[in-house]
């Protein structure tokens, strides 16, 4: 009878094919690969190209859990999945091309030095594996609006897009090799700090906007193809200190403000 009232009733829902769970995942396995590629890279010393893969893996990672959303595929073995391949790509990944981007420069400075460099890069893993374990955990009861702590991908934007952009010159000097570790260690610290970060998760497509608001995406793009690592730096890291700046704002907003007045 139900074969029957399948055949007969063009409305019954018909069972969604297995196949399609491929989809979201393959973008998935995509962002891992980037992040691998990004830490092979590394190695071999190609550190514009490692840079580069970081932020092909942003790309895997943003059109994974919206294809999964929009096909209707989401899974709790994808939901891992893509959480693992974070890990690589944004937690690694950043870490070990900064390691082998500055570690051995900065150590000919001194033994203390190349300390400083292995332990930023270190604590940049370690922050990035605490940032992903509490989105996780917390992701239930989460304000889907806000970030708490500055999200893995835009702190691998941070780091890799620096070492884009410092891959091009032949010497930085002591100088510029503190900064590059001094913001490794940086970007990990906002991972786990508790600043609330805009997810954009809310943004509605359909929604009618102003005409002028459209030229913005291609002004983007064109600023981002006029020179790549130093747009990319630019607006990630403006996103990046945006949190603690108005935090701080507001802090001393209030004190200015001084206390309340007391009532009588």
């Amino acid at each position: 009878m139900l074969t029957e009232k399948l055949e007969t009733d063009p409305s019954a829902e018909k069972p969604r094919p297995k196949g399609i769970y491929l989809l979201p995942n393959l973008l998935t396995t995509g962002c891992l690969f980037s992040g691998f590629y990004a830490v092979v890279a590394a190695i071999d010393k190609h550190f514009a190209p490692a840079g580069m893969a970081v932020f092909v893996a942003m790309i895997f990672d943003t059109l994974d859990g919206r294809i999964a959303r929009l096909t209707r595929t989401e899974s709790a073995f994808g939901k891992e999945y893509d959480s693992l391949a974070d890990m690589v790509a944004f937690g690694l990944a950043p870490a070990i091309v900064s390691y082998q981007w500055g570690v051995v420069r900065i150590a000919e400075y001194g033994r203390a030095w190349g300390r400083f460099g292995w332990l930023a890069a270190f604590f940049y893993a370690v922050c990035a594996a605490m940032r992903l374990a509490r989105f996780n955990a917390r992701s239930a009861s989460a304000d889907k609006r806000y970030f708490e702590g500055l999200p893995s991908p835009s702190a691998a934007a941070i780091v890799a897009a620096f070492i884009w952009f410092s891959s091009e010159w032949r010497e930085l000097g002591l100088t510029g090799l503190i900064a590059a570790f001094g913001i490794t260690a940086a970007a990990g610290a906002l991972m786990v700090s508790r600043f609330s970060y805009p997810s954009f998760k809310q943004f509605d497509v359909d929604r009618r906007i102003k005409f002028a608001y459209i030229l913005i995406v291609p002004l983007f793009f064109v600023l981002v193809a006029v020179d790549p690592p130093t747009m990319l730096l630019s607006m990630f890291s403006i996103y990046a200190l945006s949190a603690p700046v108005l935090w701080a704002a507001r802090r001393l907003r209030r004190v200015f403000r001084g206390p309340p007045p007391a009532v009588s």
